[in-house]
């Protein structure tokens, strides 16, 4: 199927001052307008993929922005409206006294044929998760996922439509979902619930939810998997890697947990005693990553993916995407990742980290104990990972919200101390071979070599009591005796025979 494009955007241009609608429609490029942004106090923009422009020289009023208030439907508690019976999308910006101030007009597409690149996944029954970028479409083939899973293939449908993105606004459903039924959510925070309803209530086949964001919802996903209904929605993040590092949406992919080895274990995998593994089976089995709109990189068993990156495994993905005459194209690839082992890892980006109430004065001391340079950056929006702890991550505060939707890995600790930051840095970083710490570990175990051959006490370079308690351990770990000599910053360990 050819793309076709249905965006009434008469409906939309319909609701905005006539100045406003007027500059609009001298745009030659109106087929790929995004949006519309009007802010009390400045000139109104319109955005196009490539370019914004100024649509008047005039500063938008409170006027301009009743005038679009009145016309659309009322907003949710997410601060959301829409234009009845269209996919448009308006959003408000309001003062402290709740006063509208700005207005997001977002325009609302139709696109049927974005589904054939992973048509194959969704018939097969299976519950699929669609990952991406804000913007990139994730939401545009949901919708059509829903209308070829309820028009072409006869099943029982049903959307669960948090803020009337996907059927749109009024109670009458957009013709873009076909004959799937949809449940509308009164608030953003009860979606957790319709889910659970629509399942209990009206005997679907499949249900299709939009915006995985919160534990509520996450449990509710995994309890619709167990009751063997077919599960397809979009969450927060934008790779597989982002779910496993989110402490709330990991349970989507089976959960993450620290199992601490035996020393014989951890000798015959070659990596530390604490490592990382799956917890559970994974609630979605395929995880497709929408790269760019028509390319996406498929996971087709979620299980053994996240294994393999929790293991150091070679992991094999499907590259997809349509050629110039819309054909499926089709090419494997390998990725290495290397989480719980002790070999080096590559690293694929520097970090930049922003904290949320953890102490940057304990992380930098891990930090330096680790041999990792950090680079903190005061502002998110620079940021390409947040770290806060599992409290502020709970709560939910406007900074964690702003990362999930943004697709920032977040990375939350147990508490502000310096045990779990370790930890944190060597999940995030992994354990480096050229660190200090692993470089004493490396001199213990030759000195531990040269003392069960027969030579006498072999003492051990200066470290810092942390090292210095890690080398006590390795050599008790060998049934050889070890002591402490001399004075900080030259105190070090002696390794003897028992």
């Amino acid at each position: 199927m050819q793309k076709v494009i249905a965006d009434d955007l008469d409906a939309l241009l319909g609701v905005l001052p006539p100045h406003i609608r007027q500059a609009l429609l001298e745009q030659p490029d109106n087929s790929e307008l995004i949006e519309v942004v009007l802010d009390l106090g400045r000139p109104p923009e319109a955005r196009y993929p490539q370019r914004e422009i100024t649509l008047s020289p005039k500063e938008a009023t409170d006027s301009d922005i009743k005038h679009v208030v009145s016309r659309i439907g009322s907003f949710s508690g997410d601060n959301r409206a829409g234009i009845e019976r269209t996919l448009h999308r308006i959003s408000a910006m309001r003062n402290r006294e709740g006063r509208i101030v700005g207005l997001t007009c977002r325009v609302g597409r139709a696109v049927f044929g974005t589904v054939k690149i992973i048509q194959d996944l969704v018939e097969s029954g299976k519950n699929v998760l669609l990952l991406g970028r804000p913007g990139i479409g994730k939401t545009t083939m949901l919708r059509e996922v829903a209308r070829v899973l309820a028009d072409d293939f006869k099943k029982r449908v049903i959307v669960v439509d948090t803020s009337n993105e996907i059927a749109g606004d009024g109670d009458i459903p957009h013709p873009a979902i076909g004959h799937t039924r949809r449940m509308q959510v009164p608030t953003p925070t009860m979606q957790h619930a319709v889910m659970i309803e629509a399942v209990e209530n009206h005997m679907p086949e499949v249900i299709i939810v939009d915006e995985i964001g919160t534990s509520l919802e996450a449990e509710a996903a995994r309890t619709i998997a167990e009751r063997g209904v077919q599960l397809v929605g979009t969450a927060h993040g934008n790779s597989l890697e982002n779910l496993m590092m989110n402490p709330t949406l990991s349970d989507l992919i089976g959960g993450i947990q620290t199992v601490t080895l035996g020393d014989e274990e951890a000798r015959r995998r070659h990596t530390q005693k604490s490592i990382l593994e799956r917890k559970a089976p994974p609630t979605f089995n395929i995880v497709v990553e929408i790269q760019e709109r028509d390319r996406v990189t498929v996971h087709p068993d979620v299980g053994q993916a996240v294994d393999a990156v929790l293991h150091g495994r070679p992991q094999e993905t499907e590259i997809r995407w349509l050629d110039k005459n819309g054909e499926v194209r089709k090419d494997k690839a390998t990725a290495s990742h290397a989480l719980n082992k002790k070999e080096p890892i590559p690293k694929r980006e520097e970090f930049r980290i922003y904290l949320f109430g953890l102490n940057r004065a304990k992380l930098e001391e891990a930090a330096r104990e680790k041999g990792i340079t950090l680079e903190i950056t005061n502002e998110l929006k620079g940021s390409n990972l947040l770290l806060t702890t599992k409290n502020y991550y709970r709560r939910k505060p406007q900074k964690i919200r702003d990362a999930e939707i943004a697709g920032i890995p977040i990375y939350a600790v147990k508490s502000n101390n310096i045990p779990q930051l370790r930890q944190c840095l060597d999940t995030i970083y992994g354990p480096h071979k050229d660190t200090p710490i692993n470089s004493a570990i490396e001199e213990a175990e030759k000195a531990i070599t040269q003392v069960r051959e027969g030579k006498g006490p072999v003492e051990l370079s200066p470290q810092n009591a942390y090292i210095r308690r890690l080398q006590h351990l390795l050599a008790e770990r060998h049934s050889l005796a070890s002591h402490s000599l001399g004075k900080e910053p030259g105190r070090r360990v002696q390794i003897l025979k028992g």
